[in-house]
């Protein structure tokens, strides 16, 4: 029996991976945190790759600094986890090893999914009008674009993994990973948590042979353990247990303590989402699947916006440059700075409203970034709140198509991410959602919310609820304004949600317009 149990979480996001010791009271005993440097290159415009072995090298890094500093815990270790960012790809050989870098999420490559589907199956999507979603859905599929674009890389391919598959080989040695921790294009039965049949409908979008694919476990069962050699490498004790959770935002949304139907999950990341967790499948927008949570007896309804709160660093990049060193002399990010000043513009920016699609949803493919409302009042910290406000106008709008696939409204919001540290954007949020809005004890809710899956997995609690009692306590709470709200609800409804509509025959235009050769 352990003095106080801990388990072993190691987190990767978009910029950084964490490695941390978390016990019963979701107190994080020692985190290391290694940043990627950069987190990606580019060989061509819009290209996001990174070498696999990168996050790997970094989490052997991280690793041995976290047994030196954390010496004192490691044998209370009971298990551990991985936990990653969604939808990157990597192309293994037959002795396992990478063939070529991976292609993260954040790349904007299309294929031109010249690879035809079986006719019956193209009139089915027809018919209940998925066309446009299943043509951007075998456009993002990275499979698609080797077999056109890099022959070799295709046919070298024996294995066809997500980057937490990886690096959870690279762990245990074992080629396996949690149904939960598969969200991308990949051809996945997230209602059945399994793979779909050889040629099944919905499976044939993805043009990935079964063949490819790694093992599947159910969130809570047993990967493997991590293996003697990378324990002796490390100064770990041998024999730990990984154990399944999932992805990024399923981790955070447990670590938010919001697995109810009556709660909102809010990640302002890079990309930024909004989930609600029932134990009944529903999708959360037409035609869109619900994925698997990070603890059994779940799914997540998830809309995502694809450039989230990227949006604030290319804003900050592009229109602050000159903010950078005030924010060295502060010791601040320049969004920090920028933050700051939020309270200088009213609610709704003076009349200015922002589509926030600066990259494609699958339930918009068409869509584009827009902003309408300009005029001469009109400053740079405007746009930058309408960003903010955009953002948020969206995340409400995915909020209603949820609470209608599942008949039930929500009735509080918990919030995480880089954006939630802020007390205006909280703020904001709740005025634009009209609930109060939450954050917990730690800004680092993935590792937290992978440390309470991973207990629950060990049968060190109870059951979910009681491990989140625990683990996952609010510590700050944000009411909407009232006056705020009616300005908001006034603008979301005359303005935000008719934009699309008005404006989807010109995305319609311009997509013909990017394929134009004069």
């Amino acid at each position: 029996m352990k003095n106080n149990p801990c388990v072993l979480t190691l987190d990767y996001g978009t910029q950084s991976v964490r490695a941390a010791l978390i016990d019963k009271k979701g107190e994080i005993k020692v985190i290391i945190k290694e940043q990627y440097k950069p987190a990606y290159f580019s060989k061509e415009k819009g290209f996001a790759e990174q070498n696999p072995d990168f996050y790997w090298d970094l989490t052997i890094k991280c690793l041995k600094e976290l047994s030196q500093k954390g010496k004192d815990y490691l044998d209370d270790i009971v298990g551990s986890t991985v936990t990653t960012f969604r939808d990157s790809s990597v192309q293994l050989d037959k002795d396992l090893k990478p063939i070529r870098p991976s292609i993260l999420w954040l790349d904007q490559r299309m294929a031109e999914a010249k690879e035809k589907i079986p006719l019956l199956h193209r009139a089915a999507f027809k018919l209940v009008g998925m066309n446009n979603t299943i043509e951007l859905n075998r456009r993002r599929t990275i499979a698609h674009w080797l077999k056109e674009n890099e022959p070799e890389t295709w046919n070298k391919t024996y294995k066809y993994v997500n980057i937490s598959t990886y690096l959870i080989y690279k762990l245990t040695g074992l080629l396996v990973d949690s149904a939960a921790s598969l969200t991308g294009h990949y051809p996945i039965n997230f209602k059945k948590k399994k793979w779909y049949k050889e040629g099944a409908l919905k499976g044939r979008i993805f043009g990935i042979p079964n063949r490819m694919l790694p093992d599947i476990k159910q969130p809570g069962e047993v990967l493997g353990t991590i293996s003697d050699a990378v324990a002796e490498e490390c100064g770990l004790p041998k024999g730990i247990k990984v154990i399944a959770t999932g992805s990024d935002k399923a981790c955070e949304t447990v670590g938010l303590g919001a697995l109810s139907r009556d709660i909102g999950a809010i990640s302002y990341g890079t990309a930024s989402t909004i989930e609600v967790s029932n134990q009944k499948y529903h999708e959360p927008e037409k035609f869109l699947p619900a994925y698997p949570a990070a603890v059994p007896g779940w799914y997540n309804m998830d809309v995502q916006i694809y450039r989230g709160y990227w949006m604030l660093t290319w804003f900050s990049r592009e229109f602050a440059s000159e903010l950078v060193n005030e924010a060295k002399i502060q010791e601040m990010a320049v969004e920090e700075i920028l933050n700051s000043k939020l309270s200088t513009i009213p609610p709704g920016s003076d009349g200015l409203v922002l589509q926030p699609y600066w990259g494609p949803g699958l339930s918009r493919p068409l869509a584009k970034g827009a902003i309408i409302g300009f005029s001469d009042v009109h400053t740079r910290v405007h746009l930058y709140r309408a960003i903010i406000e955009g953002i948020a106008y969206a995340l409400r709008e995915g909020l209603e198509s949820i609470e209608k696939s599942q008949k039930h409204k929500i009735k509080s919001i918990m919030i995480s991410g880089g954006g939630s540290q802020s007390d205006a954007i909280c703020q904001i949020t709740s005025d634009i959602f009209g609930l109060p809005v939450s954050r917990v004890q730690t800004f680092e809710t993935t590792s937290l919310g992978a440390a309470i899956a991973t207990f629950v997995g060990l049968g060190e609690f109870k059951s979910v609820e009681e491990a989140m009692q625990s683990m996952s306590r609010i510590t700050s709470t944000f009411t909407p304004d009232e006056k705020a709200h009616k300005q908001y609800n006034y603008l979301y409804k005359k303005a935000y949600v008719k934009m699309f509509p008005q404006l989807k025959d010109i995305y319609k235009d311009l997509k013909k317009y990017d394929k134009k050769e004069f």
